[in-house]
């Protein structure tokens, strides 16, 4: 049954790799160490390139079977999304991302004139703030949010940067730049993250795709795959999952779904 009252902000930081966020997210680790936040190691799946993972990370599904298998494949998804069951079943969506988003499940092309800011409750996005340049900066990014947070109430809300991928792919994944990169996201999370708590919001923090030491990602390396997933709160990953090293990036679809109190598509994998 869908839980009018349960409220979820998702961040994803592109680009970041799971042992730069276990050694530079330091606000974060503050929270594991506490035991506010639980942490676990997950593989994206392949390829570990951007569009098609934001399609895994919202409908569950595989390149295989949803069709976005490279970065230049501009379409609407014809999935069933987190935003599309949330809309659905009368939940308010919002999101602040990079514009690929909107196209995946708003419009496609997108025109930064006109969608840049989306207002319209029939769109499984229902209010959105789009950025379309890579080094639009982070600082910015989560402002955008929490203006729709705070003047739209969503009962989700995606936060999607791109500062750590685009450093990150000029410097190398090892560079002082991406150190950097991860270390100031890890500041506004540091301001953001209690307030989203105390206003009664589960919080998860994750990734699509690493980055490897030349600065590359979309191969099988695991610098290029594995990445972080933070989880506030109440752990709704089940117990078996639990013991295994490394989750399936599938998992995180159905798992929003569960903290929305929504029901997963059928082609989402089942986490009971």
């Amino acid at each position: 049954m869908t839980n009018a009252s349960a409220k979820l902000v998702v961040v994803v930081l592109d680009g970041l790799r799971y042992d730069s966020a276990r050694k530079y997210l330091g606000y974060m680790e503050h929270l594991v160490e506490q035991g506010e936040v639980t942490c676990y190691q997950v593989q994206s799946q392949l390829p570990s390139l951007s569009r098609p993972l934001y399609e895994v990370l919202l409908t569950g599904t595989p390149a295989a079977r949803n069709g976005i298998t490279a970065n230049h494949i501009v379409r609407a998804s014809k999935e069933q999304s987190v935003f599309h069951i949330a809309t659905e079943s009368g939940l308010r969506t919002a999101a602040a991302a990079y514009h690929w988003v909107s196209e995946l499940y708003n419009s496609a092309p997108f025109n930064p004139i006109v969608d840049r800011h989306q207002h319209d409750d029939s769109k499984p996005i229902q209010h959105g703030v789009f950025y379309f340049e890579d080094h639009y900066p982070d600082s910015h990014l989560f402002v955008d949010a929490e203006y729709l947070r705070s003047t739209y109430d969503p009962h989700f809300l995606y936060i999607h940067s791109m500062n750590i991928d685009d450093v990150g792919h000029k410097h190398g994944g090892e560079s002082k730049q991406y150190e950097a990169a991860v270390r100031a996201a890890d500041g506004m999370l540091a301001t953001l993250v209690p307030s989203w708590v105390a206003q009664g919001y589960e919080v998860i923090v994750t990734s699509d795709h690493g980055m490897s030491d030349s600065g590359q990602h979309g191969g099988t390396d695991v610098t290029e795959r594995n990445v972080p997933l933070y989880i506030s709160g109440r752990s709704l990953i089940p117990q078996g999952q639990n013991s295994v090293e490394t989750l399936s990036q599938l998992i995180l679809a159905p798992l929003m779904c569960r903290y929305l109190g929504l029901t997963p598509s059928e082609a989402m994998i089942q986490i009971d």
